[in-house]
Order: structure tokens, then C-alpha cells, then sequence
């Protein structure tokens, strides 16, 4: 499958179509594409993906503990991973939401943060125009839709290469999200989590609920206006990320270092 409109930015782009996978390996690619790129031996990359068995993912910089009830995770067979990213703890729920990631040359995107931020989730808020959807962007790094948040987002940039990831809630359970994660303050956990269910959305919410149609809507948004080439993962990405799954992202040493 091919598109040659008028390119963006002089990119060509590689598309990685919907895939599942566990966490270790979903972060493994990010990082062994990103290599890949900064090399010039593949394309700047989108991806679209899914988490099996559902997992939490925590920012570069969070301390697990403190995050996470890691007992409670594993009482449910959810993994845990950290990303080289920055940001919140996340629940990533395999019904739940579509999870995608961008990776290419930095010097293609502004030097401010923020509008690159804008940049790349105004493809989101492209695609869900197709399904009737108004999301805008909120700073720094979030969608909403009629002030409730259905997208979360996070980046980073690391040998001339823009990395970024977010999710887009399809469905959400607050209340599991909760048996995950920790709060604060466990005297007001249950004022937390009433706040988190004011504040945050899904497309189920919004009357939309067939997966594959909000998978479509969203490719649509992410593509439109590139010179893009459907692909897949070279024997070296493969190979490197099955590395770094079980040799960095897997290992308790990557994961518990804070």
C-alpha cells in the first residue's frame, strides 16, 4: 500500500500497521527504530500498537514504588515497564486504547516543545474529526474533548531523533486504573478517583465503539498529506529490540532504578 501525495516536510514515511505485543517489546522497538533512523538505514516511522498482557508504563524519571502497587499488577497479570520518556504513570489496557509512536529526524519538527507537541497530536485531532470528534490540544502535551482528556502524549529527543508516543482512550476504567496505581495521599483516594473520572474521556463515552473504525480514522489522520509506504520491522530492529526487551526493559535493574 502506497500514498504519493505531496510529501510533508520532505518526509517519506514507513507505516507499521496495528500490532500486539507485550510491553518490553513495545518500548524495544521504539528504541531499536529510533537507532535504526538516527543510522539512515529506515525510514522515519509511525506505528500504531496494542499491549498484551494490559500494562502500566512509568515516565523515565518516576520511582516505581511510589507509582505503582507492583503487588497489585502482578496479582493481575499486568506488566510494568518503564519508558525512555518522560511523564505520568500510565495504564495501558489492551481493550482500552491504541497507542502510537513517531520517530524521525528531530530537525523536522520545531525546536519548541510545545508546538511540536501540537504538531503531532494535530494528526489525532485529525482523525478523530473523522469519527465526529473535536479534540484540541492542551499544553503541553494533552488532547481534550469538551474539557476531558482522551489523550496523553510524551516525547523525547535523543541523537537527532524525535521520538514520541500517547494514547488515545477508546474505553477507560478509572477504578482499575486505580487498583494499579498509587495516589498521593491514600486518605483521599477515593476524592481522586471522582476527580480522575470528571477529567478524563474515552470515544466509547462518545458513542464510538468499534476498535478497527477508530484504528482506520486515526491512520487516516497520521497519514494524510504524506509520501508514506506501508512496511514492517527490519531482521536488525527485530533482533536488537528482542535485546533490549530482555536484556533493559524486562529486567528489574531498568525498571526499579528509581
Amino acid at each position: 500500500m502506497e500514498n504519493n501525495s505531496t510529501p510533508a516536510r520532505a518526509l517519506e514515511w514507513r507505516f507499521i500497521p496495528l500490532e500486539t505485543r507485550n510491553a518490553y517489546m513495545n518500548m524495544a522497538l521504539d528504541e531499536a527504530c529510533a537507532n535504526e533512523v538516527a543510522l539512515e538505514h529506515v525510514s522515519p516511522t509511525i506505528r500504531f500498537y496494542r499491549w498484551e498482557p494490559s500494562a502500566v508504563s512509568i515516565g523515565y524519571f518516576q520511582g516505581l514504588e511510589q507509582e505503582v502497587d507492583v503487588n497489585a499488577c502482578r496479582a493481575a497479570g499486568v506488566d510494568i515497564v518503564r519508558r525512555r520518556t518522560g511523564g505520568g504513570a500510565v495504564y495501558h489496557d489492551y481493550e482500552g486504547e491504541i497507542t502510537y509512536s513517531v520517530i524521525a529526524p528531530a530537525e523536522h519538527f520545531s525546536n519548541d516543545i510545545i508546538a511540536s507537541y501540537k504538531e503531532i497530536t494535530g494528526w489525532i485531532v485529525s482523525g478523530l474529526k473523522e469519527l465526529n470528534i473535536n479534540a484540541e490540544f492542551v499544553p503541553i502535551n494533552d488532547l481534550i474533548v469538551n474539557g476531558q482528556k482522551i489523550s496523553g502524549n510524551a516525547q523525547t529527543r535523543r541523537n537527532g531523533i524525535l521520538q514520541m508516543h500517547g494514547t488515545i482512550l477508546c474505553d477507560v476504567n478509572v477504578d482499575k486504573m486505580f487498583s494499579l496505581l498509587r495516589v498521593p495521599d491514600e486518605k483521599m483516594r477515593g476524592k481522586t478517583i471522582e476527580i480522575v473520572k470528571e477529567r478524563v474521556t474515552s470515544l466509547k463515552h462518545h458513542g464510538v465503539k468499534d476498535y478497527m473504525q477508530i484504528y482506520h480514522a486515526l491512520t487516516n489522520g497520521f497519514l494524510n498529506g504524506k509520501k508514506w509506504k506501508e512496511g514492517t520491522w527490519t531482521n536488525e530492529e527485530l533482533e536488537r529490540a528482542e535485546e533490549l526487551a530482555n536484556e533493559k526493559y524486562g529486567t528489574a535493574r531498568w525498571i526499579a532504578q528509581r
